[in-house]
């Protein structure tokens, strides 16, 4: 499904709903929601982003979602069935994730607290060492488990899957969810590949 440029602009300021299934083993944090997932309803929907490769290439996902045009029935019930949700730091659907204000960044913390308060999941993975350390007021932070304000629930960052950060491969992301999944109980599928 394309989206024309003026069409993806009348998404700005929109949410996407959280992904919470009950139980709740992994919640993965974006850090707001893209123009194209507020059109497609669909979390880490965009073209170039690498999320659901990296899900299925480290075994997380038994098929490769495809969100580029909103989630399947299949996608969903292959996320919730794993115990996998997902949330964004802010609900809001921008242009670019750097649109975001410190202050919104912040606000995100406390909205992820009330999230993890609620639905007690056993792994948070924020995706978006940045915005991370910026939610979180530790501007020194790296990538991997961290202390966790939240008893019962660890906490990771992780690298950003969007096509954006040429820091990290999909076989980075892949390496890094996978341990974050394992953490969450979550077995890796054997047939990924």
């Amino acid at each position: 499904m394309g989206f024309t440029r003026v069409q993806l602009e009348e998404h700005y300021g929109r949410e996407v709903p959280d992904l919470l299934p009950d139980p709740l083993r992994l919640l993965f944090v974006g850090i707001n929601p893209s123009l194209r997932s507020a059109a497609t309803g669909a979390h880490f929907s965009g073209s170039g982003n690498r999320f659901y490769p990296a899900l299925h290439r480290a075994g997380i996902t038994g098929h490769l979602i495809r969100a580029a045009n909103g989630f399947s029935d299949d996608d969903l019930a292959e996320l919730t069935s794993r115990g996998i949700g997902i949330t964004n730091l802010w609900p809001e659907a921008t242009a670019r994730a750097d649109e975001l204000t410190r202050e919104q960044l912040r606000t995100g913390r406390d909205r992820l607290t009330a999230t993890v308060a609620e639905h007690r999941p056993t792994v948070v993975a924020v995706v978006g060492i940045t915005a991370y350390r910026t939610a979180f007021g530790l501007p020194r932070a790296t990538t991997g488990e961290q202390e966790s304000p939240w008893e019962g629930t660890r906490l990771f960052a992780a690298p950003n899957p969007s096509g954006l950060n040429a820091h990290s491969s999909v076989d980075d992301l892949a390496r890094a969810y996978g341990e974050i999944a394992e953490a969450a109980g979550i077995a890796a599928e054997s047939a990924a590949g």
